[in-house]
């Protein structure tokens, strides 16, 4: 009599295989790795003067900012626009395992982009633009930024939950990025007028990276500090929520 039992694996293991085998994507697709670490990058060494003086918090925030900017729309969307496209997501569906697991991997791959970001940010900061913070300053700036990374990323669900395309993804997570850059970089500094400088601090450009500022000196965090983590949960669960719910599978 023929045995048809099937071993299947357990979810654990699957989910093991599943975060390597997107980890050596990722370290095939190193280019891209490395351009979302050298911008925010860049960005720290030429704001070596005004990080003396806005404050090395201010210079930090805003290059963790962009950084995870680069990991959530950059990243992460394009990279499930084009696995949706390539039919990927479909194959890995009829594979036992379930799949919120798929979705875990990939977001556990952009958690350790951020754990990466923060500490060449420290470095950088400290070797470059000589910008020292206390050990509770690191230790809580680097755990809100996963915060802040959060929004990035549901804001990335957001785009390929409603977009289908991937080139009209890869189209409009570029102008969002690039919008939330200019805006919100000369916004912040005044040079659109009041009330964009004003407006900016609430937008999830603005309430990230107040509150990764106000974490690199737990002394000096207010009540605007407070604001701003409240605002990024509010965005994190509707950007989520809908991102989650208009998501398919499938191009079509």
């Amino acid at each position: 009599m023929e045995n048809n039992n099937v071993s299947i694996p357990k979810t654990s293991t699957a989910l093991a295989a599943l975060f390597r085998a997107d980890i050596a994507t990722m370290v095939s697709n190193r280019r891209s790795v490395i351009i979302t670490l050298v911008v925010p990058i860049m960005i720290l060494i030429s704001w070596k003067d005004i990080a003396q003086k806005l404050g090395g918090a201010y210079a930090l925030s805003t290059a963790i900012g962009i950084g995870l900017m680069s990991i959530g729309l950059m990243g992460y969307s394009l990279a499930i626009a084009r696995d949706r496209d390539k039919g990927i997501f479909q194959r890995l569906r009829v594979a036992p395992l379930p799949s919120w697991a798929i979705m875990v991997s990939r977001i556990a791959i952009q958690l350790a982009m951020i754990s990466i970001l923060n500490l060449a940010i420290f470095i950088v900061g400290y070797q470059v633009d000589k910008v020292t913070l206390t050990g509770s300053g690191y230790v809580a700036a680097f755990f809100v930024s996963f915060l802040g990374g959060a929004v990035y990323l549901s804001m990335g669900q957001l785009i390929v939950g409603l977009v289908k395309n991937p080139e009209t993804v890869n189209a409009t997570v570029r102008l969002v990025y690039f919008l939330f850059i200019m805006i919100g970089m000369f916004g912040e500094l005044g040079l659109l007028g009041n009330y964009v400088k004003e407006g900016i601090h609430w937008t999830p450009y603005g309430s990230v990276k107040l509150m990764i500022a106000a974490s690199m000196n737990p002394a000096t965090w207010n009540k605007d500090a407070t604001t701003a983590l409240l605002l990024s949960l509010g965005y994190i669960v509707v950007f989520a929520g809908i991102g989650i719910n208009k998501f398919r599978w499938s191009p079509k």
